[in-house]
């Protein structure tokens, strides 16, 4: 199994993406609280894990310790790893669906500038406040 990138699993606990990326981590909690069908009690399901990189999204350390729990559980369990693979796509599709990028040019903006994603149309403006003299 390909390791699951830490900034994926940090992005969706801290919950990027929108409702996409909150349907992505409710997915790997589903996947994750399963019965852990391994007996060795020294193995992390990797719920724990889980819970505290909720708790903690920026944490990088927590990021990691999920990572390893869930690459364990992979190895050990033999539905858990595809399943797993394909959590793993699916959320890096999601997420890379999930990209704006927003480009400023021709014209003078004054005020707050808001940044969107599409927006089809002829000539938008916007003014904060008293729009300025031409």
């Amino acid at each position: 199994m390909d390791p699951i990138s830490l900034g994926v699993l940090a992005a969706l606990a801290g919950g990027a993406g929108g409702e996409v990326g909150k349907q992505c981590w409710r997915s790997l909690s589903a996947l994750v609280r399963r019965p852990f069908q391994h007996a060795a009690a020294a193995v992390s399901s990797g719920e724990a894990e889980l819970v505290a990189l909720e708790r903690d999204p920026q944490n990088a350390e927590l990021a990691g310790r999920l990572n390893a729990a869930l690459a364990v559980r992979a190895a050990l369990e033999p539905e858990f790893g595809p399943e797993l693979e394909q959590w793993h796509g699916e959320a890096r599709a999601a997420l890379a669906s999930q990209v704006t990028n927003n480009t400023i040019n021709d014209g003078t903006y004054y005020g707050t500038v808001l940044m969107t994603g599409t927006v089809n149309g002829g000539n938008h403006k916007h003014y904060h406040g008293t729009p300025p003299q031409e």
